[in-house]
């Protein structure tokens, strides 16, 4: 084997195609996957961890890649990032107001996406499809263009009363998730939850608009072989991560040994051989 890449892992990068096309993201270094699929890579993991955002040493990683300190002073890494109804920009109480009106006081799309089964999700304009890859869905449909983080949150939390918002990433992973007619399930849940959404709309004075002529995006991912059994593979506790590359879906490299979230361990140090 042969050693390609060394340098402080990033999420995968991808781009949206039939299958999706994928590169291992080391440092400066992007080495597109696809292409190894049936062959055994090794990710070697150096035990060191450079924060993402000031580049600091730090023992342990904190919201995927950050340290203690930017953890603790970052508006990226502020709670109501995993809950945006909870946002506080209008309380002036946000911790980096700027980077709140570039990433927060912006279009947010509210979907719907099939990833182990319908559920409910927001992202940025700017990430889509992006965030559906990430989460491994075959299927999505925006439903819901509005013009902050905190009202998508607030969209959010009416559908969570009928559906999750969560993927189960093993079911995900086994890839025998069945799909959904997204079409009706939007038309059913804008039903359901007309007169709420009705309320909400004249409770908030931001823009609130229905996507009525998306069309489905169907997402497939270049996975050779599925996992009958699911069995994570663990950096920490297992440093050299070696098997035949068998797919990729999400974040998660499938090996023939088990499988990997490299999100999961943004800011390490790892060397990959092939």
């Amino acid at each position: 084997m042969k050693t390609v890449a060394l340098g402080n892992l990033s999420k995968m990068s991808h781009r949206l195609a039939s299958p999706v096309t994928y590169n291992m993201v080391l440092g400066s270094e992007e080495i597109p996957l696809n292409e190894f699929i049936g062959q055994t890579l090794q990710l070697t993991f150096t035990g060191e961890i450079h924060c993402c955002h000031c580049g600091r040493k730090t023992k342990k990683s904190f919201n995927q890649g950050y340290c203690f300190p930017c953890m603790k002073k970052l508006a990226q890494c502020d709670s109501c990032i995993m809950s945006p109804e909870k946002c506080h920009f209008s309380a002036g109480t946000c911790r980096e107001p700027e980077w709140g009106r570039a990433n927060c006081m912006i279009t947010h799309y509210v979907y719907l996406a099939n990833s182990s089964g319908l559920k409910v999700g927001i992202t940025r304009h700017t990430q889509v499809p992006t965030r559906w890859i990430d989460q491994g869905a075959i299927q999505a449909l925006p439903v819901f263009a509005v013009s902050s983080r905190r009202l998508s949150g607030l969209v959010e939390v009416l559908f969570r009363d009928l559906i999750t918002d969560r993927t189960n990433w093993r079911a995900m992973l086994k890839g025998q998730v069945e799909a959904v007619d997204m079409l009706a399930a939007r038309d059913s849940l804008l039903v359901e939850l007309n007169d709420r959404l009705a309320l909400l709309m004249r409770e908030e004075q931001e823009d609130f608009t229905v996507i009525t002529n998306a069309d489905v995006v169907h997402i497939q991912y270049p996975v050779a072989t599925y996992p009958s059994k699911i069995t994570s593979l663990n950096a920490e506790k297992q440093p050299v991560i070696e098997g035949q590359l068998q797919g990729i879906k999400g974040q998660y490299l499938i090996l023939d040994t088990g499988c990997i979230n490299i999100r999961k361990y943004t800011a390490y140090e790892a060397s990959l051989a092939i």
